[in-house]
């Protein structure tokens, strides 16, 4: 992965790039709370071999990011995205991907900019406040950002979190620890307040852009029944269940990236066409 500095505004933010083509259409990738981009390296990885370039950055207070020097809300990241575009040269349509916090931040993209959104990728994720609630013991474990600190923490608390692979790899948790950096100041908790009273369920219907919902049926943060929800409030969008957990992008990349590029291949379906039901809900077994 290709990583940078810029400065917007004054403030460092750090964006790592990765099999970036002149005259294709770049995906634009949003991290989940906490994460910084060398988390997404395996699935940039990936993607960059089936042709498909991406794009990410820490967002203010994470990874090597300036913090934040007052809170803000989705909106704000999702026009701080398009400055990053900017800077980067570039000005078109781009293909957007979210997972679990950076899921919402991406529907928070593509209806905010949906001049500049192809299509829409979201994994693990939600509607936002309307959702069902994930385990009370997954979610008591994200409200702390210790597993971004302390790494034999993270080793120990990963599976019950994130679910699925995790729980029988403890290697697949080592190699996912050491990749991780500790938020600066506020930022941890600034992102989470960015989603409080945040929901979707209101506008999701407006989204135009062709839609792929991902989950997990070993969730514990991000239950299946979220995906269900998305899957039914933006038109025609397909849902797809994995049988791996929360960070199935990273444990069952082989599998999922080939489904990624595959999707965002597929010829534009005209305005006023909608996705057969039978072809919207597949799986994708272990």
């Amino acid at each position: 992965m290709n990583t940078q500095t810029i400065h917007i505004d004054g403030r460092a933010v750090r964006v790592g790039s990765m099999g970036l083509k002149p005259g294709t259409i770049p995906v634009l990738l949003f991290n989940g709370i906490g994460a910084n981009i060398e988390l997404c390296r395996p699935l940039s990885d990936e993607m960059a071999t089936l042709g498909v370039g991406t794009i990410i950055f820490d967002v203010p207070g994470v990874g090597e990011s300036d913090p934040p020097l007052v809170p803000y809300r989705f909106s704000d990241i999702a026009r701080l995205a398009t400055r990053v575009l900017d800077a980067f040269g570039i000005m078109g349509k781009v293909d957007v991907a979210g997972v679990s916090w950076g899921g919402a931040l991406a529907q928070q993209f593509a209806y905010q900019y949906s001049d500049r959104t192809r299509k829409l990728i979201l994994c693990a994720t939600s509607a936002g406040s309307l959702s069902f609630p994930g385990k009370f013991s997954a979610l008591i474990k994200l409200a702390n950002p210790r597993r971004y600190v302390d790494k034999n923490y993270m080793r120990k608390i990963g599976g019950s979190l994130y679910g699925g692979a995790f729980r029988r790899r403890p290697d697949l948790l080592g190699m996912h620890a050491q990749h991780m950096k500790p938020p600066k100041g506020p930022g941890y908790f600034y992102q989470m307040a960015a989603g409080f009273g945040w929901t979707s369920a209101g506008w999701a219907h407006t989204l135009k852009c062709p839609t792929l919902v991902m989950m997990g049926t070993d969730d514990p943060i991000m239950p299946v029944a979220n995906g269900k929800i998305l899957a039914s409030l933006i038109p025609g969008a397909r849902l797809f269940t994995i049988d791996d957990g929360h960070l199935f992008l990273i444990t069952r990349v082989k599998d999922v990236a080939p489904l990624l590029a595959g999707f965002l291949d597929e010829a534009m379906p005209a305005a006023e066409s909608r996705i057969p039901k039978k072809q919207r809900f597949l799986r994708i077994a272990s």
